[in-house]
């Protein structure tokens, strides 16, 4: 009898200490809605992504089929951008991928970790290799993107010119720069620049740094040529994310692209106290529910109007 009090009370300790593991890994991971989240673990742990984000276990569900990989803008990277949206799709059940590509692997310390700068055509090979390898990992055959900025132009790249036009279903861009910036009369000045023979020196100095930079600006010989056949493709499913208040994107409306297959929302347009600014969108929780209603409209979360600073979100 003592044995058998004994091992009972051995059974329901180990049940006890199980239930108690599995509940832990089953809460839900924080999620606060502030870019410096993302750019703090950055800045304390470069190199590394944001929680809830890669793991090559994680099998998509009936629900969420298919993966989501973030896909993050210029000068940043997949920490410093997707410090929201890693763990609130994570919670959402989806399985999330981020990477940080077009960085200077040989550039000095942390400075190698910053994405986004070299030739998009080359960041686009990148991702290439890294939704291959999504998916591979989870089984899928098409993958969801969210991108942000320069994270809407490097997929369809891949997906134009390195064959993943089936490899993508949804495609949601947040800050969306598809026609290119004009921020601080930049297509004047790109075209003052070849007028007075200056171009060879801004290659030398300033787009040797940031190649996508000078392939951004509006009118620019690499959207011109991305775009010679439209914006968009068939069998994807667009939704943009724009704001008014965007000062990168300028004029914002290079983002909002009218096309069969696509959602054009301005987040202004269904709340005033939204001022959210071209970063800020990557922590607005307003944008984070149209965005997670974009890969599952048919489970939609009520969109609040409530007042978003910009920068933080």
């Amino acid at each position: 009898m003592r044995r058998m009090i004994g091992a009972l009370a051995i059974a329901c300790a180990i049940a006890l200490t199980t239930a108690g593991t599995a509940s832990a890994q089953d809460a839900p991971l924080p999620v606060n809605f502030d870019l410096t989240t993302g750019i703090s673990d950055a800045l304390i742990h470069p190199g590394g992504f944001p929680p809830g984000t890669n793991d090559w276990n994680c099998r998509p569900s009936a629900a969420h089929p298919r993966p989501v990989v973030l896909v993050h803008g210029t000068g940043t990277n997949a920490q410093s951008n997707w410090g929201v949206y890693g763990p609130l799709l994570k919670n959402e059940g989806y399985c999330v991928y981020a990477l940080t590509y077009g960085a200077h692997k040989d550039a000095p310390g942390e400075l190698s970790t910053i994405g986004g700068m070299r030739s998009m055509a080359d960041s686009a090979v990148e991702f290439a290799a890294f939704a291959d390898r999504v998916l591979k990992a989870t089984g899928a055959s098409k993958i969801d993107v969210v991108g942000h900025s320069q994270g809407t132009i490097v997929p369809t790249y891949y997906a134009k010119r390195l064959g993943g036009a089936d490899k993508i279903d949804k495609y949601v861009s947040l800050s969306p720069i598809w026609r290119g910036t004009d921020i601080a009369y930049a297509q004047q000045l790109s075209a003052f620049g070849d007028a007075i023979g200056a171009t060879p020196v801004l290659d030398a100095t300033i787009y040797a740094e940031c190649a996508a930079c000078k392939q951004l600006v509006q009118g620019s010989p690499f959207l011109t040529s991305l775009e010679a056949d439209g914006v968009y493709l068939p069998g994807i499913t667009y939704t943009n994310i724009a704001t008014t208040g965007d000062d990168v994107v300028v004029p914002y409306t290079n983002g909002v692209v009218p096309g069969p297959n696509v959602t054009n929302i301005v987040l202004q347009d269904t709340c005033r106290l939204d001022f959210a600014n071209h970063v800020g969108t990557a922590a607005d929780e307003r944008a984070a529910m149209f965005v997670l209603d974009a890969l599952d409209p048919a489970h939609p979360h009520p969109v609040p109007c409530k007042f978003v600073l910009p920068y933080t979100g």
